[in-house]
């Protein structure tokens, strides 16, 4: 149903979306004169931006073909390193530097494509060789692969830790804090020597129950066959991965955009204002954000229900009940890597304090190996792009990496 019913929608305002694109192009087209008069300015800016009104499927381009190291720009190329049906480990390979801190970054699976985290990777690839785990979209996977829930995302951290080797650090952003987690402490148990040198947790849900908001309260106040019933749906025939179970995009942007209205339409009326007064730079980063954030990638219903399930009900990490295949998940066991957590104050979707938990998950983890920051001013997106982050989150990333790869080669007597 929910498919249908947003087929329906997307063709019932094709027609007016269209048009408005039309009428926008048209009257920027118009001589210099009429241009700039105030009602062709009006209504050029409205029809923009109701051009726009829709989520989409297209999943944006990194776009970040060059980054600044050591004061000069460095070519950037983009290198799958290893692919499977549901996501590609991406190298943001930069030929001309080397000797820099090898950083495996994990992005949500969300609603969202991975290219949400453009700020978080372009930030670390000045001083870091960055590797991303890059999800794809669930629509777009034929039923044949099978299922995809948590086991099967700690398992793809694990392939990319063992993938690249020794000497990794890994930063998690946001939802996958708890498989990432899980994943190191399962490398730990097996003294795996693919654990990674340091584990950088930021904005995770680890513990939900520290200090529960809204997100926290509405997970936990449903059964989870609510959730199934309510939000989740089948992919149709049309697409590659018909007869998928999977947790729609567009359901997870409804939600996110209804969490905050009146900052996303206090968002859309600056738009306009901007677009009317032509403020050309204040517009196009509005209207980069909000391409990106209506870029929608279908979610595995399995790693959702689960997800909900298993982090937000259960608790299953913090009880110390958590497993993967069967197998216990002792985040106790990890000795030898690196945990720095980093939380927003104003975090309205990760409260503080629920990913400083995992610090009294870590027990084997000597207390001069790990590091907390709490950023004042900054709420769930702050932490991990937007000025604050590259100012005065990332430079506590960035050394934090740089004292774990210290200790690494100093414990490894290279």
């Amino acid at each position: 149903m929910l498919y249908t019913a947003y087929e329906i929608n997307r063709r019932a305002t094709a027609p007016v979306l269209t048009a408005s694109e039309l009428t926008a192009r048209a009257l920027q087209a118009l001589p210099a004169p009429w241009a700039r008069t105030p009602a062709v300015r009006h209504v050029r800016a409205l029809c923009d931006i109701v051009a726009k009104a829709r989520p989409t499927h297209d999943r944006p381009a990194f776009g970040i073909p060059t980054v600044q190291v050591d004061g000069r720009d460095a070519d950037v190329f983009e290198r799958p390193a290893l692919t499977t049906p549901f996501g590609t480990l991406l190298h943001f390979a930069k030929p001309s530097v080397t000797g820099q801190p090898r950083v495996l970054v994990v992005g949500p699976m969300s609603g969202h494509f991975t290219t949400l985290i453009r700020p978080t990777i372009k930030t670390l690839l000045a001083d870091h060789d960055v590797y991303v785990i890059d999800w794809h979209n669930a629509r777009d996977i034929p039923a044949a692969h099978g299922p995809f829930g948590l086991d099967e995302y700690i398992e793809h951290v694990m392939q990319a830790l063992r993938h690249l080797g020794p000497d990794t650090h890994v930063v998690a952003v946001c939802q996958p804090a708890v498989p990432v987690l899980a994943a190191v402490a399962l490398l730990a148990a097996q003294d795996d020597p693919a654990q990674p040198a340091s584990v950088t947790l930021m904005a995770g849900p680890i513990d939900t129950r520290v200090n529960p908001n809204r997100v926290n309260k509405s997970a936990a106040d449903k059964p989870i066959s609510w959730f199934e019933r309510r939000v989740v749906d089948t992919v149709p025939s049309r697409y590659p991965g018909a007869g998928r179970r999977v947790y729609p995009g567009v359901v997870q942007l409804t939600a996110f955009m209804s969490m905050n209205p009146r900052r996303h339409l206090s968002a859309h009326a600056r738009l306009y204002r901007d677009l009317v007064t032509g403020n050309a730079a204040a517009a196009a980063t509005t209207r980069a954000f909000y391409d990106e954030y209506g870029a929608v990638m279908d979610v595995p219903a399995e790693f959702y229900l689960e997800t909900v399930a298993r982090v937000f009900q259960q608790h299953e990490l913090p009880l110390g009940r958590f497993t993967w295949r069967g197998q216990h998940v002792d985040p106790g066991a990890i000795r030898n890597t690196a945990l720095l957590t980093v939380e927003g104050a104003n975090d309205d979707i990760c409260s503080p304090g629920q990913t400083e938990a995992a610090h009294r998950l870590c027990t084997g983890i000597p207390e001069e190996r790990r590091g907390h920051h709490l950023q004042n001013g900054v709420g769930h997106y702050g932490v991990f792009s937007g000025s604050r982050w590259e100012a005065e989150i990332y430079p506590v990333v960035r050394s934090f990496v740089e004292s774990a790869r210290t200790a690494e080669r100093v414990a490894s007597g290279s």
